[in-house]
């Protein structure tokens, strides 16, 4: 998404004409999710996804259509039913919902776009409020801001609801989610979060912090480790991009910004390190915390954390022992509980298996 976001700004300054399909709401099992973007050149080219097959080919059809045509924002739905799905040998069974957007006129849209890019830089989170169907066709494609302090820009759809949309909307742009929300029978929004790309501070270079580095490239995640011994910030150690300090783990975030789309794991090398980094992380508004350790570790850490005036609800949004139940030994493996972990927090999910128990395969098969 950020990569569309990107493009359509180039397109933007460079004054041509451009639309944006958005993935606006989804039910049952689907290809992608809200949130999802496809921007549509009028050559015909395209970057984004909306994940493949005869779905996005029709959308980018329509895309092409409307540039061509003129028109404006159009609202669609597919239901992916089998017939549907196996055309693109797909075992879909949901609904997707878009919204297409045609850019023609940039002064309008710009402001929004320079917002997102300045919030994926980390200067201010931002909510961008859609109205994607209304009674009043004019209305469709209506846009409307709100920054993670509590100001906004645009016109609301409902200015008896506009305290709670700011409140949502401030809620979503920390966290960089988006939900689809009904105004009433006539009006549907789309709320979309932005917020600086997800950064992995680890603190400690050895050999966890190596693998969790590795995995957390891979999962497209800002990387900084933090060690006090410089064969352990050796650049060459980490994935290229990352960012290594020489500090002591006491005055580590002294000049490091860390925000609440940060993930600090404290994995140095002995319980006196540990301590030391974790009471100077839970001073950070970081939005996960977690230390590699034993649970009698982690305890003994926990209360010496009490004994230096730290509060006691700081004390229980830390996690320890960090990580998911799957069994780890090696370094790869503990690396692969931790990044899991970090993802159910990030997407707010529940980290129980999706496999299908006895008894509802029972009761799916033998019937």
């Amino acid at each position: 998404m950020k990569t569309v976001i990107e493009e359509a700004y180039k397109e933007l300054t460079n004054g041509k004409e451009f639309a944006i399909a958005t993935v606006v709401k989804t039910r049952g099992s689907v290809p992608q999710k809200p949130g999802a973007k496809l921007l549509v050149k009028t050559d015909g080219s395209g970057i984004g996804t909306l994940g493949g097959g005869c779905v996005e080919g029709d959308i980018w059809f329509a895309a092409k259509e409307i540039l061509r045509r003129k028109q404006g924002p159009t609202y669609k739905k597919y239901i992916l039913n089998e017939e549907v799905a196996a055309r693109d040998g797909l075992v879909c069974g949901g609904t997707m919902h878009f919204l297409i957007e045609p850019i023609f006129e940039t002064q309008k849209f710009q402001p929004f776009i320079e917002e997102i890019l300045l919030a994926n830089q980390g200067i201010m989170p931002i909510t961008i409020g859609t109205i994607i169907k209304s009674n009043i066709p004019d209305y469709i494609g209506t846009k409307f801001l709100i920054r993670a302090d509590g100001t906004t820009k645009g016109k609301f759809p409902n200015n008896t609801i506009k305290n709670k949309l700011i409140e949502l909307g401030s809620t979503l742009a920390k966290k960089g989610n988006n939900l689809h929300l009904a105004i009433n029978k006539d009006i549907e929004i789309f709320l979309e979060g932005f917020t600086t790309t997800p950064t992995m501070i680890i603190m400690g270079g050895g050999h966890v912090g190596q693998a969790v580095a590795n995995l957390a490239n891979i999962l497209k995640f800002d990387i900084i480790v933090i060690d006090d011994r410089a064969e352990f910030t050796n650049s060459e150690r980490f994935p290229q991009n990352t960012k290594t300090i020489l500090a002591d783990f006491s005055s580590a975030f002294n000049k490091l910004p860390v925000n609440f789309n940060s993930y600090i794991l404290i994995a140095t090398r002995g319980h006196k390190f540990d301590d030391m980094a974790l009471h100077a992380a839970i001073k950070t508004n970081a939005r996960y915390i977690g230390m590699l350790g034993s649970k009698r570790k982690t305890l003994m850490i926990y209360r010496n954390l009490l004994k230096q005036q730290i509060e006691i609800d700081k004390i229980y949004k830390l996690q320890g022992p960090v990580g998911l139940d799957i069994g780890a030994i090696t370094p790869e493996e503990l690396a692969v509980s931790i990044m899991s972990e970090i993802i159910m927090i990030q997407r707010e999910a529940t980290g129980k298996s999706l496999s299908m128990n006895k008894d509802y395969l029972k009761k799916l098969l033998l019937r």
